[in-house]
């Protein structure tokens, strides 16, 4: 199938505007199939052809001003409009869609639990024409009109306040200007909340089988977008600029979220049915407030063109994260974003598929897609973090309601937002904007010191091209009857240095720390005597976001073959016991496992490494007995069951019911003990069954799927592989489905059995991404691919199939190599 280029997308908009769709969807015609009706009115400047896209079942018939189209004509999802004159027009368009089960276009589902149907629709880059024919990109803004007919008994949700006009057909407010890839519904039996703040309505929203759950967490849910609402009108002097606010939970939903105006999207898992910690839960407070952010950061103002995603992304991430702060008990949400967020940037920016935040062109949608990836994110929300720090927010601010003033219900380029930016301040924000935002790779801060009789000297040496505005601070051992380190100092310098290097009166500190409070993006290396002192004393830093960053160091060394991950593990066996913030607690236990003990140490040495983090996660759940700490007990839980090399214990719990002192297992630990005990081979699929019928439901499927592809059984490990790449067409998992059996399918126990799907994958996988299409292609590039084969037979392999895959999967497949090479280079040093 073709993807729009960004020549193609210049040359329709210099032709036409699109004034409004009238849209009218039938969800009543069968299982597989609805109708949908569409009309176009539109403007051609001059004379000339172009064309609109649809990816029909079946295309009944097309008109342009009345005037019969040849249906034959359309080729690969494109109908030419050729022939017209200057002036108004109308397009009519009436076909057959297929519902999708892979989270595009308009994706169906059948909760098992209840046997309740549900539809929704993702149309994000180029999947609209799956649902109504449209002139498919972001600069020919229009209204909607729409209108549904679904079964009795269903609510229809859509980007404007809907109304049931009777025998199950729903009309939606007109929408004001609009994107495409941001026209939304939701239709289903679903179960509602509602409520109004400030004269707007607001809902939240899933599927019927939740509700006992959603009902549970509606307080905090909408406490959170209320803060967040508020603390939005005093940050911005553009008022939400739609008519209500609907957060629908929806299933098997490929991202966290969807900014649709008036009707975000969340994946339902963040409809939580059982426990969890309470850095999750800030998380799901955290995309709460990151839709919310791109009401104005992508809605109200939206891109031109793809190569200014970051101007969605980066911006929500960013005020996500601060806004949070700001606004809710989440106080400490720079601490999450820096060992679970920017971490995901700084990987991303080392790969060979690095790009800048904010590239020079993006030629089509296609290569647009590659690029939503933790540049786009956590490196564009890092950048952004720094300019605040440089700008000052009062200047920042005030750029970003310029920007909203001059834009509003428009599209809006890079060039555009840095003219907003300057015209409130005296900063040279192009210089910033050139370094920041147009240069690939990660920046390397590098501390020397240097002690004289009385005095110490330092220089922060910098491996790469940006200035930094960042904080370094000094840290001096307690006193011999305390623990820990105190700080000394905090200062506040660029870098380059103005002077070749700083100097101090005194004895030198014992840590020396750059880039202390995060307030900037670069990976740090500490002088020898600092990185002795980390290694030794980092659980006595007294600040969290500082142990971040110490942490993240040592992660980085790991990485960069510069610290033995025995050493690392050693630190989190040290420090870890001591760490009093769980997110930290859960982001460095889940580099241990996954990482340092799976993947960057040598096989012969994993058992050992397993047994340490066992021991560590038994000693938490030890301290925890009294229940002061349900958060890092149900940690230590999870963890100690991931890295069990010995089903006793687990197995005991999962008989019993509980673990001694509680927690009770509720689905999700039930689950996941059986799925260790799967790999460790100590049940059988009739085990899996009679869990499966105790836990019919959806999460229910996809861990009975995971358990079987779990199995070190030669026969069921075929059928997983059938499943996901060689089954018949009609017989698809749906996205979530391939996901779980991916994911349980490669086992680093069972490397003997697996060795000879390594090279079956790169074919397979590659057929399946050209039959499926990106979500799937996406999904088994990063949940199939064989991430514990790490040797030099894989890696041939891969770079022989590479350049023959599609671009999702492309994308991925280089990734998954460069991590490849990475741990074989960590293993050699």
């Amino acid at each position: 199938m073709p993807v729009l280029t960004r020549s193609e997308a210049q040359t329709r908009a210099q032709l036409i505007d699109v004034e409004r769709y009238t849209v009218a969807l039938d969800l009543t015609v069968g299982d597989d199939t609805f109708d949908s009706r569409t009309v176009i009115r539109f403007t051609a400047h001059t004379a000339g052809d172009t064309f609109v896209e649809v990816k029909p079942a079946d295309l009944r018939s097309a008109t342009l001003d009345g005037q019969p189209l040849d249906p034959a004509t359309l080729a690969d999802n494109r109908l030419p409009l050729t022939g017209l004159t200057e002036g108004t027009h109308e397009l009519r368009i009436d076909a057959s869609m297929r519902y999708s089960h892979t989270g595009e276009g308009m994706h169906r589902f059948t909760d098992p639990t209840d046997g309740e149907t549900y539809t929704y629709t993702q149309l994000f880059m180029e999947d609209v024409q799956r649902v109504f024919a449209a002139f498919d990109q972001p600069d020919l803004k229009a209204r909607f009109d729409l209108t549904v007919t679904a079964p009795e008994g269903w609510t229809v949700l859509a980007n404007g306040v809907t109304e049931h006009l009777g025998e199950g057909t729903w009309r939606a407010a007109t929408t004001p200007l609009l994107s495409t890839y941001l026209v939304a519904v939701a239709a289903g039996p679903w179960h509602s909340i509602r409520t109004e703040h400030r004269g707007l309505p607001f809902g939240l929203h899933c599927r019927r089988s939740l509700a006992p759950y959603l009902d549970a967490d509606a307080d905090e849910i909408l406490d959170a977008t209320r803060a967040c609402f508020d603390r939005y009108h005093e940050k911005f002097e553009e008022p939400y600029p739609f008519d209500s606010y609907d957060q629908a939970f929806v299933p098997e939903f490929n991202a966290g979220a969807m900014e649709n105006p008036g009707l975000v999207t969340f994946r339902d898992e963040f409809v939580y049915r059982s426990a969890v910690t309470d850095t999750e839960r800030q998380t799901r407070a955290m995309v709460i407030a990151h839709e919310m952010a791109h009401m104005w950061f992508g809605d109200l103002v939206t891109l031109k063109w793809w190569d200014d995603i970051w101007l969605n992304e980066s911006f929500a991430e960013y005020m996500g994260y601060q806004t949070l702060t700001e606004a809710t008990r989440y106080t400490d949400t720079w601490i999450d974003f820096g060992v679970a967020r920017k971490t995901w940037g700084y990987d991303a920016d080392q790969r060979p598929s690095t790009h800048p935040v904010a590239p020079e062109s993006v030629p089509d949608t296609a290569s647009a897609l590659l690029n939503f990836d933790g540049i786009s994110y956590a490196k564009g929300a890092s950048a952004l973090r720094q300019l605040v720090t440089w700008l000052g927010e009062k200047d920042f601010l005030a750029g970003i309601n310029t920007h909203f003033k001059r834009h509003r219900f428009g599209n809006a380029t890079l060039a555009d937002f840095i003219e907003s930016l300057a015209s409130g301040t005296e900063r040279d924000v192009h210089a910033w904007a050139d370094t920041w935002l147009r240069t690939t790779g990660v920046d390397t801060l590098t501390t020397t010191v240097t002690e004289h009789a009385d005095t110490w000297t330092l220089t922060v040496d910098r491996q790469g091209n940006r200035p930094h505005r960042i904080a370094i601070g000094l840290y001096d051992h307690a006193p011999a009857d305390t623990h820990g380190l105190v700080l000394r100092e905090r200062l506040e310098t660029e870098v380059p240095l103005t002077e070749p290097e700083l100097t101090f009166h005194g004895r030198r500190p014992a840590l020396i720390v750059p880039n202390d409070q995060d307030l900037t993006y670069a990976k740090i290396r500490l002088d020898a005597a600092s990185e002795e002192a980390a290694l030794h004393g980092l659980a006595g830093i007294p600040d969290a976001l500082t142990r971040t960053i110490v942490w993240n160091t040592l992660r980085d060394m790991v990485r960069d073959g510069a610290l033995a991950p025995a050493t690392y593990l050693e630190a989190v066996a040290a420090h870890l016991p001591e760490e009093s913030d769980l997110a930290l607690v859960q982001g460095v236990l889940a580099f241990a496992h996954t990482q340092v003990a799976d993947r960057y140490t040598h096989p012969a040495d994993r058992p050992e490494a397993l047994d340490l983090i066992t021991a560590l996660c038994e000693d938490f759940i030890r301290r925890t007995e009294d229940g002061s700490h349900p958060g890092l007990r149900l940690t230590a839980v999870r963890h100690l069951i991931d890295a069990a090399r010995h089903a006793d214990v687990i197995r005991d719990w999962y008989d019993s019911g509980a673990v001694p002192g509680g927690p009770e297992l509720d689905p999700e630990l039930r689950w996941r003990i059986l799925g260790r005990l799967s790999v460790l081979g100590t049940v059988d699929e009739a085990v899996i069954e009679a869990e499966l019928a105790h836990d019919p439901s959806a999460t229910g499927q996809e861990g009975a799927a995971r358990c079987r592809a779990s199995l070190p059984d030669p026969q069921t490990k075929a059928e997983a592989w059938a499943a996901m790449f060689t089954t018949n067409p009609d017989d698809d998992l749906s996205n979530y489905l391939f996901t779980a059996t991916a994911q349980g399918f490669w086992q680093p126990e069972q490397a003997g059995l697996l060795r000879g799907y390594v090279p079956r994958y790169f074919t397979d996988a590659t057929e399946l991404a050209a039959r499926r299409g990106p979500a799937i292609a996406e999904a088994a590039g990063r949940h199939a691919f064989p991430v514990y084969a790490i040797d030099t037979d894989t890696l041939h392999t891969g770079d022989q199939h590479v350049a023959a895959a599609p671009p999702a999967l492309r994308r991925k497949l280089t990734d998954q190599l460069d991590d490849l090479r990475r741990a074989l280079r960590v293993r050699g040093a």
